[in-house]
């Protein structure tokens, strides 16, 4: 089993709460913009990629046809949603990874830019983000870098985004130089670089976060600025691998 697949094994069946939440913001983006629910469900939340369909976002597909036609044809989306989900649910890998340092993986993009990605891999009860473990975290980080520096004969660019980036307990594990670069991406409304926020470290839905969402959301009147609905936005990273070489390479 290459790494890449042994590391997206680990991934559970996400909590039928996560769905909801979703769905309820695809019905109120269809009531302020007059889309239908098919439609923002495609295009505001995860679901495709949850459905194991890849990042087309292709309403033809007939997988997702399917999954539409059911949506619109029940008051109960988010029971049809989970079961849907569940007797589909695949693996799930980031495009492009090449190998995984246990929470950690990275990916080739295209051009000279590498991304990197998160996933909690921890034993349950084991906060992984917690000071206890961020000495793990770093040493994950060294090896995922000192195999860059072995297989990677071009300078590359590493890019990160993601909610995490807000967090001090995930900032700490990065060379300064690159969080000094974060800005706001908007629109990743399909991505779990969003959505993951409301999953805490049980795989079980983070719910003050999930109401501040909707209550957010209740006070909305139009499309615009919704990111700012969700409690932590996206940020986008990047910077010169060998800034990530010079601090882990001296024991950061």
């Amino acid at each position: 089993m290459s790494p890449e697949v042994a590391w997206a094994v680990l991934c559970a069946i996400y909590p039928e709460p996560f769905f909801d939440l979703q769905l309820r913001f695809a019905r109120a983006v269809s009531a302020l913009s007059g889309l239908s629910l098919a439609r923002t469900v495609l295009d505001y939340t995860n679901v495709y990629i949850r459905l194991g369909l890849g990042r087309d976002f292709d309403p033809a597909q007939p997988v997702w046809r399917e999954y539409a036609g059911g949506l619109e044809g029940t008051r109960h989306g988010p029971d049809w949603t989970y079961r849907f989900y569940t007797t589909r649910a695949r693996p799930v890998t980031p495009p492009g990874v090449v190998a995984a340092f246990g929470c950690f993986s990275y990916a080739r993009l295209s051009g000279d830019r590498v991304r990197l990605h998160f996933r909690n891999v921890e034993p349950a009860g084991h906060a992984p983000l917690g000071i206890d473990r961020a000495g793990q975290r770093r040493a994950e980080l060294a090896a995922l870098f000192a195999h860059l520096e072995r297989t990677e004969r071009r300078p590359v660019r590493v890019v990160g985004a993601s909610w995490l980036y807000n967090l001090e307990a995930y900032r700490r594990l990065f060379p300064a130089s690159y969080l000094a670069t974060a800005a706001v991406v908007h629109g990743r409304f399909r991505s779990m670089p969003l959505w993951g926020q409301f999953l805490n470290r049980h795989g079980t839905l983070n719910e003050p976060r999930a109401l501040q969402l909707l209550e957010r959301l209740g006070r909305h009147s139009s499309l615009e600025g919704l990111d700012e609905c969700f409690p932590f936005q996206v940020l986008g990273l990047e910077a010169p691998v060998r800034e990530f070489y010079d601090f882990y390479g001296r024991g950061s």
